[in-house]
């Protein structure tokens, strides 16, 4: 065995070159690195503390790699330290050809290789599916470096029928092409091998709304080929000369700790294996009712404290909690703020300070990232120090973008464990902690984990919003309305089913304010049933443009005198508007000839650096503005992305505007396009009508003249949202 020198602590950006590092992780591994044992390559990755108990997080079958496990990793990494590893056949391991080298007793040498490589002396092992045999063999082999076992839908060799699968010989040719007859050695090689994929994950999943986690292993399926996929199975079955050990007798010799894991709905291998598994190995069992065989990823937030509770027993670990008594608790709020743009922290903090008018007593904690964390920083609100285990959503926004596009609606689907991650975090705090009300404004992760676990609720849950339905883009075609109606209709069945999870659940606006339309084919109109499930607040300036004064001050001290005029450039708290920028940058110099007197100021938020963009003549550049609605009602005329927030700021301040949407945002391109067309605000320019500075020049030069006319905006949003809270209290 040897251990390459690639091996090493990360800083930065570093990372090896034979592990793949996958964009907008829940957490980056502390360690990344390849051992070689008998000329096969192995990647694997550390993360978490260099002390504690080691969970190893073992390699399934090499049809998906160890990322199945990026659900788990960031929770249990903040407990204990984690290893994973691509086994031979995947990721980023090395593929050796022959059935030979793909059997259980390679895996299992190959998994003490890198426990060896990465100083473990002994770990709990955690498993999926084929990956239990091969747990099983290392602790038979090796009772000294294993602690515990615990596996999650055991895909071993015990004798349990399965009639369906059984009838088709995996390495014998069909006439049959469907159903279980595709998996078959002569299918993979012959015929159609994303057909395979296709049916197979369908039944690895067979939970409703399960097309994030199809869509991510058919895409890692292509990555074997699969002539490596049929070596991988059969070195695992005993085919093409390979041997395979009885399981039974190794499981005699199992003396850890073991728990295993099934679905009652396992359709890939029935939970009667697991029930086996236990018997044999003195173990326990639990049973997920209604669950498939990849729990793990559709169930994450049970699975992921069921194996923390496993490791602790394991581990046991020396800790002291406090308990108050119910008649000395203060009354406390949790409040989560969503870090996709500034909009929602300006609103909050607005709401917050309405709150504590009518609760004076009320303690408010804040679970939040940056950039949120700016604007509550600067008007001295408490953040809890958990925050800091909060997975970045805004950077996985930027990392999603491209050139002023963002397909929003996707990039909140391959989020997704991150939202689990941070979720995690929040089930951690208020399980740890007593809060009264909990309040998520677009905390996606929260409404949704809690709905699918609702036995963790044990406070008053309200849910803020500004738009209802997620809809597709037209470029999206068939394939994306079908996953936007599957959200949607997973949203309605789970608020259907669990009526009394949101306390409260308040829409920032009024029902005119809703688009028309339904969820999809088949389900209601999206205004009718907002009107249904929702109380309206109003929207929610976080100021009172009536009552705003020092404009003039402002103006001053941005150096602009009384006979010029301001054209502001805003685009948000996200990185995503540096393009925009530029665009308007250049078309700056054919401005100022056709507006003189016009000047600018550019505003690139918490998330660009100012001194990225270039110096341009009667332009000023700086960075986040905490007061930045003042700086509005100071323009002449603003030119921003088609944000809800600033938009609807400009609205209340009478100022004429030009919005530019994110190409493929669907809420900026439906949603609040609807919104400011119900006031008769702002100038809408698709990005594509932005391309040429005479064309921006002359749609500026145009606007800063125009006299606006819009519907007024609600002044009492904060207030009337506050009450609607301090009635849950």
């Amino acid at each position: 065995m040897t251990v390459s020198p690639e091996v090493r602590r990360r800083t930065g950006q570093e990372q090896t070159a034979h592990v793949r590092q996958a964009p907008s992780r829940a957490r980056d591994p502390d360690v990344q690195g390849v051992v070689q044992r008998d000329g096969v390559r192995l990647a694997y990755e550390v993360f978490g503390p260099d002390h504690g108990p080691t969970v190893l997080l073992m390699p399934t079958w090499a049809i998906i790699p160890s990322r199945h496990w990026k659900a788990q990793i960031g929770y249990l990494a903040r407990y204990f330290r984690v290893v994973s590893f691509d086994g031979r056949g995947s990721g980023g391991s090395d593929r050796p050809a022959g059935a030979a080298a793909y059997t259980d007793v390679e895996y299992a040498q190959d998994t003490v290789a890198v426990m060896d490589a990465t100083g473990t002396d002994a770990a709990v092992l955690v498993s999926l599916s084929c990956g239990a045999t091969w747990s099983v063999h290392v602790a038979a082999g090796h009772p000294d470096r294993v602690l515990g076992l615990f596996a999650i839908s055991p895909s071993c060799g015990f004798p349990v029928s399965q009639p369906d699968r059984e009838r088709y010989a995996w390495d014998a040719w069909h006439d049959v092409r469907d159903g279980w007859a595709r998996y078959n050695r002569y299918f993979w090689l012959e015929d159609d091998y994303d057909a395979f994929l296709s049916f197979f994950f369908g039944q690895m999943f067979s939970e409703p709304h399960s097309t994030r986690q199809i869509e991510d292993c058919i895409g890692w399926g292509r990555e074997v080929a699969p002539e490596t996929l049929v070596d991988a199975t059969a070195g695992r079955l005993g085919c093409d000369g390979a041997v395979c050990l009885p399981i039974e007798p190794l499981c005699a010799e199992v003396r850890c700790p073991v728990t295993v894991v099934a679905g009652t709905d396992d359709r890939v291998r029935s939970y009667v294996i697991g029930e086996r598994l236990a018997e044999s190995t003195g173990g326990s069992l639990v049973l997920l009712e209604g669950s498939g065989h990849g729990p793990h990823t559709r169930d994450p937030v049970r699975v992921n404290h069921l194996v923390r509770g496993f490791v602790d027993r394991v581990c046991p670990r020396v800790g002291r909690t406090t308990w108050t008594r119910a008649a000395r608790r203060p009354e406390r709020a949790l409040y989560l703020s969503s870090p996709i743009g500034l909009g929602h922290a300006r609103r909050d903090v607005a709401i917050a300070a309405e709150l504590r008018r009518l609760r004076p007593d009320l303690r408010i904690d804040w679970l939040a990232q940056h950039p949120v964390t700016r604007v509550l920083e600067g008007r001295g609100e408490r953040i809890h120090p958990a925050s800091a285990w909060l997975a970045n959503e805004s950077g996985h926004v930027e990392h999603e973008s491209g050139e002023h596009d963002l397909n929003a609606f996707q990039a909140i689907r391959r989020m997704d464990e991150i939202l689990v991650n941070n979720f995690l975090v929040f089930a951690d705090v208020v399980a740890e902690e007593h809060y009264d009300l909990v309040v998520g404004d677009e905390a996606w992760e929260v409404d949704h984990f809690l709905h699918e676990n609702p036995e963790l609720k044990r406070f008053d849950f309200a849910w803020m919003t500004d738009f209802v339905g997620w809809l597709p883009m037209p470029e999206g075609g068939a394939a994306e309305a079908a996953l936007t109606a599957d959200y949607n209709a997973e949203m309605l069945e789970q608020r259907a089913r669990f009526p009394r999870l949101r306390d409260r659940s308040i829409f920032v606006g009024s029902p005119d304010d809703i688009v028309d339309g339904d969820f999809g084919p088949g389900l209601p109109p999206i205004r009718t049933w907002t009107e249904q499930n929702f109380d309206f607040a109003g929207y929610v300036t976080g100021f009172d443009p009536a009552a705003l004064r020092g404009t003039e001050e402002v103006r001053r001290d941005l150096g602009v005198r009384a006979d010029e005029k301001l054209c502001l450039v805003t685009v948000g708290g996200s990185g995503v508007g540096g393009s925009l920028l530029r665009r308007v940058l250049d078309a700056v110099p054919v401005v100022r000839q056709l507006v003189p007197e016009l000047t600018f100021l550019f505003v690139t938020g918490p998330r660009i650096d100012p001194a990225s963009l270039p110096e341009v003549p009667g332009v000023r550049v700086t960075g986040y503005l905490p007061d930045l609605y003042r700086h509005l009602a100071a323009c002449d005329l603003a030119v921003v992305q088609g944000g809800l927030t600033t938009c609807m700021e400009l609205t209340a301040l009478r100022k004429p505007f030009v919005h530019v949407p994110l190409r493929r945002h669907f809420e900026q391109n439906f949603h609040v396009r609807r919104r400011l067309d119900r006031y008769g605000a702002g100038r809408c320019v698709p990005y594509e009508d932005a391309a040429e500075p005479d064309a921006l020049a002359q749609i500026i030069a145009e606007e800063v003249t125009r006299e606006v006319a819009y519907r007024p905006v609600e002044t009492d949003g904060a207030a009337r949202a506050a009450a609607l809270l301090a009635e849950l209290l």
